[in-house]
């Protein structure tokens, strides 16, 4: 997923995450143009999984 359709979809996809991971909050889910590895940081740190894994998952939810 490239930066433009994160952007995009991400108000959906904030919902669809705090669904799945009932620990994630606002804060962690902030999205700030330029920010992505930040933001990808943070999402690592709360569900466990490597960048990669975290990015799947985020595909996963857009499809």
């Amino acid at each position: 997923m490239n930066k433009q359709e994160l952007k995009g979809n991400w108000n959906v996809l904030k919902g669809k995450l705090k669904k799945k991971y009932g620990d994630l909050t606002d804060d962690d889910l902030t999205y700030v143009e330029g920010q992505e590895d930040e933001l990808y940081g943070k999402l690592q740190k709360k569900m466990g999984k490597t960048r990669e894994e975290v990015a799947a998952e985020i595909k996963a939810l857009t499809e």
